[in-house]
């Protein structure tokens, strides 16, 4: 039989055919064991079962080994493995996985026994379990067993009981059709067995301290039960972390003993009893009274002692005595979030764990590494202790269980929860089969490129082969992505700015009577806090996911809105964006999971007026405030390509203006929000500003074109035109309430009249204004023609021969200077090139100014001084017409321009900074003139927009109310302590020095 064939015909199928790799050696084992005859199987289902083991040659060999101890007992073992298939699936299971289990049941070989199907009505619990632990060491006179001989009958009746959990968790492996044990069930029964072990080894210890049954010291001591056992959630082999308590000082020395003696009792027949979680860890005394606890708990306990106390649950010994330990610590637990540095504590220890993992081992290491189960464990006990506080539901001590409630409270996203439970239970499921090996505490996976343990290990789990891949490598697959899920999502949740908000807002803060919220909301800042907590009842009003993620979020904002300008107008703009935004499916997951989202909205909405008004009807600029480069680097040029794209795609103008309006609004609020947050210079905001502008212009353009074309009168476009802008846009300096000042210029199209092609343009820019004129909620887009020659008297249109011959003929000094700023915004650029073109000698007149026309121009300016300062407003801080403000540096360079700029090229621009620096640069200005007009410039520009933010409508004045003030020096990058004092002061610093220069160059020759 050296080929293992000569005994059956060459039709016969080889063991090979059922996954045993010596086919010699498994018929042999077969056919001893009765399953294998010549024509093959005689036993189809038992062999069909080694098959499906997750180590067929383990199993078949651990079989054989079993079969020779039992002696003449084996004919009724087999007898029941073919007709009985829960037995069958959970001693091959068994023996399939563990060589540790096969060598207990030969030496324990009537073992096989307890798995059976039991008749009875429950599953085994702890009383059951403590009932055979302790029959084990009854003797029949009623005395209890002590010594060696107690802890080898514990040790067997231990590992009997067991073999009985792993069997009913693998059975099914092996039997498919077999009911599923949950991993929540086995290491509920695990622990259910470390705790009847405990309390066997609590009468053993007790006996054997005073010699006879049941000794009354055991009364004088509680077992609490930490980690894993106290949550009911533990492993196969593992330490069992536990903490003695005393009855009293008297009770101490017995307790003490008795606790020591449980520990040796348990050490040698179960599992290591560790004590090391007690106050002051193995330094500490192993015993202390309730009021030891309470006082170390008061006084010295650190943070991760708190975090251990979360699965403390009293399980052997004086069960009054626990109950009243547990009453005493929890609720300290709910509490200990207040403590100073709590989050960073919490994630330091987690850091100090991943540190003392070798770098060799961390892609194995189950328990401890990146992406492993302390990952999961210490992001839920955070989130646990932090909105535990409030929230009883969060409190369950079993991991599972209280990421199912963090997820139904809305803590946690219920997709991210849903992840999390199923990647915790895959790799503790791992971990468990990795201990059932050989039944060793450890957490490592096999090497990565050891396949037979691989192979054998995700059989185990139930994994098979699919496609290419062997199981090894499909398990190796599924271990990296539920680590990698893992890491992500604890990366996620655990460093969640959320949870440092929260946690520093007082525990009695989350639970306030109403008369202490008033109190609490006044201390914050907030200066109606009866209006405050009426917004804040309305947002957590009712039982509803929305509410309790509204009821998680508020303690963070409100501290955040403290600190802005307006925490009352923060809170209420808060309320009517949640309000506005309720249906928004993503509104309030975000603020949640994206901690800088909330931090930066409440900034937003404590100082702006603007944002919120806009936020309603732009939401999606929301999810940017956490992706800074998306927020505050997008390209102008590429935003009005978008623009202008997203309008062509509507035919109808109607539609293709709202869409025009609409992306204008995500952009002025994108803007708005990065200029608020300091995120974005002030010359990239007005740059910013001006290129929406002008895509709007072009895609309202664009959009008209097309119908007035389609029109019955007109079925073809008659005209080219261009917009030139002037102003503001035309030096790309637009603010946020700014109009957008242009002249529109038109080219027939050949084989069409002038006087045909004005009026095609006409219509066109007509309706552009009308479109882009009408009522909405957004801010207003006027367009501004009075610039035009003769003014509202004018056409809206011209020729560039009819600008020109008006210019040449009557242009005054003041429209010379209105074009200094005239650039092609849109339509056709070459039209409006050839215009700025042509323009040029009457922007840049030949030789300069004569001093007829300078003094004009200081005519005008000082009428404008005088004439156009709203009454009531103050000269000195109205940043358009005032000292040292806008008109003043614009004039002052524009007369500049008017004089110098037809010798010196680089002060031919439009824009006020460059035109500054090039006027130096010509050697018109000296260089600190230049710079001081330029801070005024520059100030006054971002004051107006200022007012513009904090107010929601356009503004020239600085505010005198002080709260508008403050905002307003927020938005101008001032922190929240500063005096508006020292604003105002800084502010007529720069425009009064501003102001001299402009007295010294402006007004003197």
């Amino acid at each position: 039989m050296a080929n293992g064939n000569s005994s059956r015909s060459g039709s016969a199928p080889s063991p090979a055919r059922y996954g045993f790799s010596d086919a010699v050696r498994a018929e042999q084992q077969l056919r001893a064991a009765g399953w294998w005859s010549d024509a093959g199987p005689a036993d189809e289902p038992v062999v069909a079962a080694l098959s499906r083991a997750p180590d067929p040659d383990l199993a078949l060999l651990a079989v054989d080994r079993l079969r020779e101890a039992a002696g003449t007992g084996w004919a009724e073992l087999a007898k029941e493995l073919l007709s009985d298939s829960a037995l069958r699936g959970g001693l091959i299971g068994v023996l399939g996985s563990s060589s540790a289990f096969a060598d207990h049941l030969v030496a324990h070989p009537l073992d096989w026994r307890r798995l059976r199907p039991k008749p009875q009505e429950r599953e085994p619990d702890v009383a059951a379990f403590t009932e055979e632990l302790l029959a084990s060491v009854r003797e029949p006179d009623g005395t209890t067993l002590t010594g060696t001989d107690a802890v080898s009958a514990l040790r067997g009746a231990y590992r009997g009981l067991l073999l009985e959990v792993a069997a009913a968790d693998l059975a099914p492996v092996v039997e498919p059709e077999l009911p599923v044990e949950s991993f929540e069930d086995v290491a509920a029964r695990l622990s259910d067995l470390a705790v009847a072990a405990l309390r066997t080894a609590l009468v053993v210890g007790a006996a054997e301290l005073s010699g006879r049954e049941g000794g009354d010291s055991a009364e004088d001591l509680a077992v609490i039960a930490m980690g894993k056992t106290g949550g009911r959630e533990l492993n196969y082999v593992s330490d069992v972390d536990v903490v003695f308590v005393a009855e009293s000082e008297d009770a101490l020395p017995g307790a003490t003993k008795l606790a020591s003696m449980l520990m040796r009792v348990a050490g040698a027949a179960f599992f290591e009893v560790d004590a090391a979680l007690r106050p002051e860890g193995k330094a500490g005394a192993l015993v202390r009274t309730l009021d030891g606890y309470r006082s170390y708990y008061r006084r010295w306990a650190r943070t991760w002692e708190f975090q251990a106390l979360l699965k403390a649950r009293p399980v052997a010994g004086n069960a009054e005595l626990g109950r009243q330990y547990v009453d005493a610590v929890w609720p300290q637990v709910w509490t200990a979030a207040e403590r100073e540095d709590f989050v960073p504590d919490v994630r330091s220890m987690r850091r100090r764990v991943e540190r003392h993992v070798p770098a060799e081992l961390s892609d194995r290491e189950l328990k401890l590494g990146p992406g492993g189960l302390r990952d999961v464990e210490f992001a839920v006990q955070l989130l646990q202790m932090v909105h535990g506080r409030s929230d009883e539901e969060l409190r369950s001590p079993i991991t599972v269980d209280a990421l199912r409630s963090l997820g139904e409270g809305g803590y946690v996203a219920r997709a991210d929860a849903a992840d999390l439970v199923e990647s915790y239970r895959f790799l503790r499921t791992l971990e468990h089969r990795v201990q059932l090996r050989r039944l060793r505490r450890t957490h490592l996976l096999p090497e990565l490129d050891d396949k037979d343990e691989l192979h054998v290990l995700a059989r185990s789990t139930g994994l098979r082969s699919s496609g290419r891949r062997s199981a090894g490598e499909v398990l190796v697959a599924e271990y990296r992505r539920h680590s990698n899920r893992v890491r992500r999502l604890h990366e996620k949740l655990f460093y969640r700015p959320l949870l440092e908000a929260v946690a520093k807002v007082p525990t009695d803060a989350l639970r306030l009577t109403t008369g202490a919220a008033v109190q609490r909301l006044a201390a914050l800042g907030y200066t109606s806090p009866e209006g405050a907590l009426k917004h804040i009842e309305t947002l957590t009003a009712g039982v509803s996911r929305r509410a309790h993620i509204q009821g998680a979020l508020l303690p963070m904002l409100l501290d955040l809105l403290a600190n802005t300008p307006d925490p009352d107008g923060g809170l209420l703009a808060y309320r009517k964006v949640s309000e506005a935004l309720a249906e928004t499916p993503w509104y309030l997951r975000l603020l949640r999971d994206e901690g800088v989202v909330a931090e930066r909205l409440a900034q937003l909405l404590g100082t702006s007026k603007l944002v919120p008004e806009l936020l309603v009807r732009a939401p999606e600029v929301l999810r940017l405030l956490s992706d800074t480069p998306a927020l505050a680097e997008r390209d102008p040029k590429e935003v009005a390509t978008s623009l202008r794209s997203a309008v062509a795609r509507h035919a109808e103008p109607s539609r293709a203006v709202s869409a025009a309006r609409s992306l204008r609004r995500h952009e002025l609020l994108r803007i708005a929000c990065a200029d608020l947050l300091g995120l974005l210079p002030p010359a990239e905001v007005f740059r910013s500003l001006s290129s929406v502008w002008a895509a709007v212009l072009e895609a309202a353009l664009d959009t008209s074109v097309r119908d007035v074309a389609a029109r019955p009168e007109w079925q073809a476009v008659s005209a080219r035109l261009a917009v030139i802008g002037m102003g503001r846009l035309g030096g790309a300096e637009l603010g946020y309430g700014s109009d957008a000042d242009v002249l529109f210029v038109c080219e027939p199209v050949p084989g069409v009249e002038e006087s045909t092609a004005v009026r095609f343009a006409t219509s066109v820019v007509e309706q552009v204004r009308k479109m882009l004129g009408a009522p909405s909620q957004d801010p207003p887009l006027e367009v501004d023609v009075d610039l035009r020659p003769e003014g509202r008297s004018g056409p809206l249109v011209r020729t560039v021969e009819s600008y020109l011959n008006y210019y040449r003929r009557w242009g005054e000094a003041w429209e010379a200077q209105a074009l200094l700023r005239a650039r092609p915004v849109a339509g056709d650029v070459e039209l409006g090139e050839r215009f700025c073109a042509a323009i040029a000698p009457v922007r840049y007149p030949a030789g300069g100014l004569d001093d007829a026309k300078v003094r004009e121009i200081r005519r005008i300016k000082a009428r404008v001084d005088s004439e156009r300062l709203p009454r009531g407003a103050d000269p000195a801080t109205h940043t358009k017409l005032g000292r040292g403000g806008l008109a003043d540096v614009e004039w002052t360079l524009q007369l500049l321009q008017l004089r110098h700029a037809h010798e010196h090229e680089g002060l031919r621009g439009t824009s006020t900074m460059r035109g500054l620096a090039a006027a130096v640069e010509a050697g018109v200005l000296d260089e600190q003139d230049a710079v001081e007009l330029g801070e005024a410039w520059t100030l006054a520009m971002r004051s107006r927009n200022a007012v513009m933010l904090v107010r929601g409508k356009p503004g020239d004045q600085l505010p005198k109310q002080v709260r508008e003030l403050t905002a307003v020096a927020a938005a101008l990058g001032y922190s929240a302590d500063v005096d508006t004092g020292e604003v105002l002061d800084d502010y007529l610093r720069v425009t009064r020095r501003a102001r001299a220069v402009v007295e010294r160059v402006f007004y003197e020759d």
